[in-house]
């Protein structure tokens, strides 16, 4: 199979077969007479098992390891298990701070629903958002304010 027959095989994207070739996951073999690269059964499966994990939200380097240990003959499944439980657990904390984000916005809403608009000043942009109105402040610690900055 080439790299376009694989992609669609496998229902993915060619430069998805190149990047996982690249990266030396999946090897093809050459055809001499052309030079194109072929890909077999091994290549198939091994992307089968680096998408199926990428769904799981395996990064390339767990993927990586797992890769190393069974090219090896050993068994991956302890490692994947330890991965998937530390993958819940995150998930879990991400998910709590969104539930607690959630509440803090409904609260937000209800509370600024009434609140009057103003206009910009030098040190002001929006009252609403820095705060500022009447002297109340908004309750927003320091480490909900970074939270913010996930999304690069």
């Amino acid at each position: 199979m080439r790299v376009t027959e694989l992609a669609n095989a496998m229902n993915t994207t060619p430069d998805t077969v190149r990047y996982y070739t690249k990266i030396k996951f999946i090897t093809p073999s050459k055809n001499p007479d052309n030079g194109y690269k072929n890909y077999g059964e091994s290549a198939q499966n091994r992307l089968k098992f680096i998408l199926s994990a990428r769904q799981l939200n395996f990064s390339v380097t767990e993927i990586k390891s797992i890769l190393i240990e069974s090219d090896k003959g050993h068994t991956a499944c302890p490692m994947v298990r330890d991965i998937i439980v530390q993958h819940l657990n995150e998930t879990e904390k991400q998910f709590q701070a969104a539930l607690l984000l959630r509440e803090k916005l409904k609260n937000v809403i209800n509370e600024w629903q009434n609140k009057p608009d103003k206009a910009p000043t030098g040190h002001m942009i929006c009252h609403l958002i820095e705060g500022e109105f009447e002297g109340e402040t908004l309750n927003i610690s320091s480490s909900d304010a970074n939270q913010g900055d996930n999304h690069e």
